[in-house]
Formats: C-alpha cells, sequence, structure tokens
C-alpha cells in the first residue's frame, strides 16, 4: 500500500509551495525526545496564532541546552502541505527542530552529515517523520512541495526540511 501511496504523491502536480488556502491548520507534534506532545491551530483561517507559534517553538527547542528560538512558521506550513498531500493528520514525530550553535557543533564533531552552517540553527529546519506513514511517502510528498531543502534518511528513518533555496539530498 506505502508504494501505491508514493505513486499517487509522484504524480501530483508541483505546488511550488502553493499558498494553503485560509483555514484553519492543526498541526499533531511529539518531540522524540522529551515525550512533550501537543495540539495545535496554529493559523485561525486569518492569522498565525502567536500563542500556538510560541508553543510549537518550545516543543521544536534544543532539548540539549533547552532552548528555544523561533521557528520559520512556514515548515509549519510545509508540515500541513505534507500531511494534506498524503491524506494524513497522525502525529508528526520531531527528531530535531531548533540547534543551538554548541549543539551543532558537538554533533558536527561526531558526524560529517551535520552541516557547519545548519538551517537548524536558524530555527528554519526540522527533521521529522509522520506515525504511521512510510519514510518513503513523507520523502516523496516533501519533493513535490518544491519548497526548501528536502533531505532523505531512509535509514534513521526520518525527512529533512527546510526553508532554505530548494534543493535534495
Amino acid at each position: 500500500m506505502a508504494s501505491a501511496t508514493v505513486a499517487a504523491v509522484s504524480c501530483m502536480p508541483s505546488r511550488a509551495f502553493a499558498s494553503l488556502p485560509d483555514a484553519p491548520r492543526e498541526l499533531a507534534m511529539n518531540n522524540l525526545h522529551t515525550g512533550e506532545w501537543l495540539e495545535s491551530c496554529y493559523f485561525d483561517g486569518v492569522s498565525y496564532v502567536e500563542e500556538e507559534l510560541a508553543r510549537l517553538d518550545h516543543l521544536c527547542r534544543d532539548f540539549r541546552q533547552n532552548e528555544a528560538h523561533p521557528m520559520d512558521r512556514r515548515l509549519f506550513d510545509q508540515l500541513t502541505q505534507i500531511q494534506t498531500l498524503i491524506g494524513t493528520q497522525n502525529e508528526v514525530q520531531i527528531i530535531s527542530g531548533y540547534r543551538s550553535p554548541v549543539t551543532n557543533a558537538a554533533l558536527r564533531a561526531r558526524s560529517s552529515a551535520v552541516a557547519k552552517k545548519s538551517y537548524h540553527m536558524l530555527g528554519k529546519a526540522i527533521d521529522f517523520r509522520i506515525d504511521g506513514v512510510a519514510i518513503a511517502t513523507v520523502h516523496e510528498a516533501a519533493l513535490t512541495l518544491n519548497a526548501g531543502g528536502v533531505g532523505y534518511y531512509p535509514r534513521s528513518d526520518f525527512v529533512h526540511i527546510d526553508t532554505g533555496p530548494v534543493r535534495q539530498w
């Protein structure tokens, strides 16, 4: 069934990050490192809800330093669009959101896969998966958006998205 979903997502026209409709946007998210979970209506149909964005920022914080940073709200819109493309409202499981420079340097010292000037340090990247959805399906949906960077890490079971230039790896 997952391959059928991937095929269906692959056949969809690129949205080139088309704007979302003026309707409420909700996300259920779980930070896998802290165990924290929340449901958030971060856009009320007219505007972004600052209190909800602050809750999402806290959830996406650097848990190692317990440091929050404003996340680019376009990431939350991308997550919403990915869920819409796939046809699920299952929870988004956060692997990594914001990373402080201290945390990024420590991770970089252990892995060459960590960028020196990571978008995570700017609050412009998130590593995630969607509960119950094949990671290949999530990856295909993210590529369809044509909205920024998309990294595919099937062995680690997550997808990276960011709001930088359109590229993939």
